[in-house]
């Protein structure tokens, strides 16, 4: 294997779970917490998250060796901020429902933990393949989370997921998955059970 093939590897793996935004890092928990009542924005988001993760980084990658120390952070955000910008504005004109439901959510990608520290401890240091890789293994190992964390709390409170029932009918939908406290337990237990993983690995 070469040292390439083992990077992009080892950048896969880390994106997906070692070092996992959500279930390892603890990154981007606003967005964690605020739109996993259901699948469907919480799919939305991540599919936001990593085209603006793997554009930012491809621009970062590209002109790394022209930045300048004092610089760095404020072209960070003003590249983040323009593929925002875009993801925003695509969301609005094809997905009006779905945009008005994440509310400001989207926008607020620009400040995203996971996002600036792609682009500081990968993008800024490495070439464009790498680059692309580690926006493309983050953003997913972030949508993945959304989407796991999602699915239990839509189960939960409505008995289906993606508006397809999975319950019997005997099942008795639990409210609270679906408000914010919800949004607690789901992620205190998950990264419980993750932990537990780990420590018996």
């Amino acid at each position: 294997m070469s040292n390439t093939q083992y990077a992009i590897r080892n950048t896969i793996v880390g994106g997906l779970w070692k070092e996992n935004p959500v279930f390892r890092l603890l990154l981007g928990m606003c967005p964690t917490l605020a739109v996993t009542a259901a699948v469907k924005p919480a799919l939305t988001m991540g599919l936001c998250v990593v085209f603006v993760l793997v554009c930012s980084n491809i621009v970062v990658s590209l002109m790394r060796n022209l930045l300048k120390p004092h610089l760095r952070i404020l072209m960070f955000t003003l590249t983040i901020a323009t593929f925002v910008t875009i993801a925003d504005l695509l969301l609005k004109a094809f997905q009006p429902e779905m945009s008005a439901k994440l509310g400001p959510y989207i926008p607020l990608i620009i400040v995203n933990c996971i996002i600036i520290c792609r682009a500081e401890s990968c993008a800024s240091k490495n070439g464009l393949v790498i680059s692309i890789v580690d926006g493309l293994a983050m953003g997913a190992g972030f949508t993945v989370a959304l989407c796991v964390l999602a699915a239990i709390r839509e189960i939960l409170a409505t008995g289906a997921v993606m508006e397809i029932n999975v319950m019997p009918q005997s099942f008795i939908p639990w409210a609270a998955m679906s408000m914010p406290v919800g949004a607690f337990i789901t992620l205190g237990l998950v990264l419980g059970l993750i932990n537990k993983i780990s420590t018996k690995k």
